[in-house]
């Protein structure tokens, strides 16, 4: 038989904090307070969008993005627990193979394409097809087998193993649901332009430069999650790309933007001086910031230059110098802020030179060339790290930059190859590095099998796998924790995974990604957190008068 679902399944996600700030600064532009209900909100991302739809490869400003022009099936709430949205409830079989969602029937796409049962068939087939080239959403899908469509308000997703971190997978907006006459025109198309049931719509598109998005006036669909009903507040959203930090965070401080993502580590301090700024803080769940080793190839296939490189590293400082603690360090393989994370890696690999040497000599690294590197059979002991620093803040290169100083003092040459995005892509996709800077934000401890399981590895050119791991015995763990959905096993299990994965040493992880968001509190309010994955959502937000 069919088992009824209940609206919460879990928790574990850590509450939306909100730091209020004080201090003074010069006027901004005036406000007519009969604009709370209209008005045009402008937000600045620090990060660039190739393309618009979150089924296309996979990057958090899509996420970002999306979370205000797509709705999803189900809903997530800040302690995990899963809920209605576009369908109203599910049953899971026995085997844990097959969800039956029943659906909402009265919800329009922007384009007027009705949403139904079809349209989620036609969204879970665009995800999973590789020419979609999902690296989050379709990876998100690999126990997918079809959809079957019973009736307009019915739809039954079938498996091929139990899954159960499915639902929660649902709820984030790199699965959100798109207009299936949209999803039928040509990928560049669809990428400038995607089309939802969401609270606002896209209207033009401007890459790497700006969005404009305007209100659905017919929204009726918002999530348990929303703080009212029916369209959104402000009329128009425009989403603004300013990848440089000091220009980001001075048009926010002269109120030529309404808030700003990737706040500025130096200027925390000024931004709590100031009392027409809030800061919304949060870290967010998954892998934290890290560099991943490619184990498949000399130097680091051998465990023990691993953890030599990690004992090296002086992490923790590095981090308070270059962050002054507006990040928190992330010792081990999950965020804090992920359901079963456990606490008891997050200091296995404190800094320790003298161990890191020892290890050094064990794997025949003993000679030393004259710039002090350490060498064996005339070469020497050097990694390279394929970087793009246009994809990360100048903080994170600053700590790139500290911890080839800290390799250096143990022996060890990191070369920081600054190179363009395709071609930084390029080289992770086909193993052409020793390093690799990246995280991996999802709301699942199943993040460990995206990143880790051999099921994962490089195909075709693509693979979330960058250790290059292949380890029969933590596969089995971690599809052993999605067979069942009893969470004091799924806890110990993810425990076990977490261990294999601390003793690998297959990754520097760094600190935590987070949601660091400024906000003009006399300009907007109402600005909030999505809770499945922390990120910016606007639904809710209004435009206010000057204070």
């Amino acid at each position: 038989m069919k088992k009824p679902i209940a609206h919460v399944v879990g928790s574990a996600m850590i509450a939306v904090v909100v730091l209020a700030v004080t201090g003074c600064s010069g006027a901004a532009e005036a406000r007519d307070p009969a604009q709370n209900d209209g008005g045009q909100f402008v937000f600045a991302t620090g990060k660039g969008i190739t393309c618009l739809d979150p089924h296309v490869g996979g990057d958090m400003p899509q996420a970002s993005l999306a979370a205000n022009y797509l709705d999803s099936i189900v809903s997530m709430d800040e302690d995990g627990g899963i809920h209605p949205w576009l369908a109203t409830s599910w049953e899971v079989s026995d085997d844990g193979l097959r969800y039956t969602f029943h659906l909402r029937d009265d919800v329009t796409f922007t384009d007027g394409t009705p949403f139904n049962a079809a349209a989620v068939k036609a969204n879970l087939e665009h995800m999973v097809d590789p020419d979609t080239h999902s690296g989050t959403a379709g990876g998100y899908l690999e126990p997918y087998v079809k959809t079957t469509v019973v009736d307009e308000t019915t739809a039954v997703v079938t498996l091929d193993r139990p899954y159960a971190a499915f639902l929660e997978v649902l709820a984030q907006p790199f699965l959100g649901i798109q207009s299936p006459k949209a999803l039928q025109r040509p990928q560049a198309e669809n990428c400038a332009s995607p089309v939802g049931t969401g609270p606002f719509k896209v209207v033009d598109y401007v890459p790497q430069s700006e969005v404009k998005l305007v209100r659905n006036e017919d929204y009726n669909s918002a999530p348990p999650f929303a703080e009212h009903q029916g369209p959104a507040h402000i009329a128009e959203l425009v989403w603004r790309i300013i990848p440089e930090d000091a220009t980001r965070y001075g048009m926010l401080r002269a109120g030529q933007v309404d808030a700003i993502d990737r706040m500025p580590a130096v200027n925390f301090a000024e931004a709590r001086a100031d009392d027409r700024v809030s800061l919304i803080l949060q870290d967010r769940p998954g892998n934290p910031t890290n560099l991943t080793f490619n184990i498949t190839r000399p130097p680091f296939d051998d465990i023990r230059v691993r953890k030599a490189f990690l004992y090296g590293s002086y992490v923790k400082a590095g981090i308070e110098s270059v962050y002054f603690g507006t990040v928190t360090h992330g010792g081990g393989p999950l965020s804090s802020a992920t359901r079963f994370y456990s606490p008891r890696f997050e200091n296995v690999y404190a800094p320790d030179q003298a161990k890191a040497n020892r290890l050094l000599d064990k794997a025949g690294w003993t000679g030393r060339d004259d710039e002090g590197y350490r060498t064996k059979d005339g070469k020497r002991l050097s990694v390279v790290l394929p970087y793009d620093p246009v994809s990360w803040p100048s903080a994170f290169t600053a700590l790139m930059t500290q911890l080839q100083a800290s390799a250096k003092q143990i022996g060890i040459e990191m070369v920081i190859q600054n190179l363009d995005t395709a071609t930084v892509t390029e080289r992770t996709n086909n193993f052409k590095y020793d390093l690799r800077a990246g995280y991996w934000n999802t709301n699942t401890a199943d993040v460990l099998r995206i990143i880790l399981s051999s099921e994962y590895l490089p195909s075709n050119g693509f693979g979330s796998n960058k250790a290059g791991l292949s380890d029969p015995e933590l596969d089995r763990i971690l599809n052993a924790a999605l067979a069942t959905n009893d969470a004091d096993e799924r806890r110990k299990l993810y425990l076990q995974a977490q261990e294999i994965v601390s003793d690998g040493a297959y990754q520097l992880t760094l600190f935590n990604q987070a949601s660091q968001i400024g906000v003009r509190t006399d300009r907007v309010s109402g600005v909030r957190l999505e809770p499945s994955l922390s990120v910016p959502y606007l639904y809710d937000a209004k435009v206010v008068a000057a204070s």
